[in-house]
């Protein structure tokens, strides 16, 4: 059975991020930082009339900041939405997950985000969880 996917670079890594978790993509243009936050929440932006928590996604995974990228995946995670940072983003396609091979050398970020793996005309790319680069004190501090 195929799903649709979002394919999108994260630290120069070809990732693909289930569309059903994908509420919108977006730029953002200006984010306020937030004093004491988890080091990977870049900060606030305001997006159509609400706050959405901006994610550095190379933090969250453990990696350099993603620097000066402004492109974003929106995301809804218990209620509340957040703004996962992308370095560029491709196109929707379908296909057909497969689970994590034994053997797939993962940095532990991306072990903790990967759910599974697509095949994309021979270029295998990560399925990632965008939920899973939420810090857990974030819904505390949101």
């Amino acid at each position: 059975m195929t799903e649709l996917f979002l394919i999108a670079h994260i630290a120069g890594r070809g990732v693909a991020i289930p569309a059903a978790q994908v509420d919108s993509v977006v730029d953002i243009d200006r984010i306020v930082a937030v004093p004491r936050a988890d080091a990977c929440i870049k900060g606030l932006a305001a997006l159509r009339s609400r706050v959405v928590t901006v994610i550095d996604t190379g933090l969250a995974l453990g990696l350099a900041p993603l620097g000066r990228t402004s492109r974003a995946v929106i995301t809804l995670v218990d209620g509340h939405h957040y703004a996962v940072l992308v370095d560029t983003l491709e196109d929707v396609r379908s296909f057909e997950r497969r689970p994590l091979s034994f053997g797939v050398a993962l940095g532990s970020g991306w072990r903790t985000a990967a759910t599974g793996l697509v095949d994309r005309d021979g270029e295998p790319l990560l399925i990632i969880d965008p939920s899973a680069l939420i810090p857990a004190a974030l819904g505390q501090a949101a």
